[in-house]
């Protein structure tokens, strides 16, 4: 039996894939019930060759799945078609994990399935690995997760403003994935959200492995969350924004903690979407980002107002143009305080 897939998306990732894929065999040496899953989608480097030689070197763990170009959902996509293992998790090619992080997390795991305890989902630290930062940040979630037990939605505490869930931090039990029924648009950046946001009403069962498992190295120029590169690339931070909007989920058929959250993910997404389309200075940008918020009021109008409410919520939304400078500032403070971007 297969504990573990770990689904790695590839996509002219020669410089510092390997990075990635060794601190996995290190963290799980010996192991027989892990499967790390190359995903290569459609490189033009030596991504594929890179990939096909660690399949050769570890036979029976690493699998290398070649496919055509389909950007980063695709590849998701594809990790969950082919995983053979009870639980998975998404390591993007360019990030890497604390090897003895690592290995608590797959002990932890086999402890679930021994047990035939199937936790649904399982929640671990992320660290921001930002270039020129000596001082690196660490998203934990002690303070909304109880530690080390098995919970529910009803033991989730408050999350912090600046505090949310990413793909980085999750675990997810394999089957819960595949009876959402999540599938995530190709050629599109941003689809980790709608990983994270869509599943979580499938999820009853929870557990805060409180280590600093996940590695997110951020700071390259080309990366999709530099900043000037999702101003260029709105329109799909918007596709994403409104894919969020498009999940369906109804007050008290949930659980409130859950609700509570998933108000919580989409008023970051919202905001965003928003300081990206305040940050670029056109004026047709800003009139996207009224329209983003006219069609919250249109679609929902609770959730609307639960949204403008926020603290957040009013720093987006400032009248005028003095009201559009003060937004950029706080979002710049903002992002250097949380390492973002």
């Amino acid at each position: 039996m297969t504990t573990l897939s770990v689904v790695v998306p590839s996509y002219n990732a020669a410089s510092w894939m390997e990075r990635c894929i060794d601190s996995l065999l290190v963290g799980a040496t010996g192991a027989a019930d892990l499967e790390i899953l190359i995903v290569n989608d459609g490189s033009t480097d030596g991504t594929g060759d890179i990939a096909d030689r660690y399949e050769a070197a570890y036979p029976g763990v690493v699998r290398a799945i070649h496919k055509v170009n389909g950007g980063h959902g695709s590849t998701i996509n594809v990790g969950i078609d082919l995983a053979l293992g009870s639980y998975i998790k998404v390591v993007d090619s360019d990030d890497w994990v604390d090897s003895v992080a690592f290995s608590s997390l797959l002990e932890t795991l086999r402890g679930f399935i021994a047990a035939s305890n199937p936790v649904d989902l399982v929640v671990s630290n992320f660290v921001y690995e930002k270039v020129g930062r000596r001082y690196k940040r660490a998203v934990r979630y002690r303070n909304a997760l109880p530690s080390e037990r098995v919970f529910g939605w009803a033991d989730v505490g408050r999350f912090r403003t600046s505090q949310f869930l990413m793909m980085h931090s999750l675990v997810y039990r394999t089957q819960v994935l595949r009876t959402s029924g999540l599938r995530l648009p190709e050629h599109t950046f941003y689809v980790d959200n709608l990983y994270v946001y869509q599943p979580l009403p499938f999820v009853q069962s929870l557990y805060y492995l409180d280590v600093d498992l996940y590695r997110y190295f951020i700071g390259r120029p080309d990366q999709s969350v530099n900043e000037s590169v999702m101003i260029k690339r709105i329109d799909q931070q918007l596709k994403v924004n409104r894919l969020l909007m498009d999940v369906e989920v109804i007050p008290y058929e949930v659980p409130a903690a859950l609700y509570k959250y998933l108000l919580h993910h989409l008023q970051i997404v919202c905001v965003i979407s928003s300081s990206m389309l305040l940050r670029s200075g056109r004026d047709e940008d800003f009139e996207r980002k009224v329209e983003l918020w006219q069609s919250i009021r249109y679609d929902d109008p609770a959730v609307y107002r639960k949204l403008r409410r926020t603290t957040l919520g009013r720093l987006v939304n400032l009248p005028g143009k003095p009201g559009r400078k003060v937004s950029v500032a706080a979002y710049r403070s903002a992002s250097w305080a949380l390492q973002l971007n």
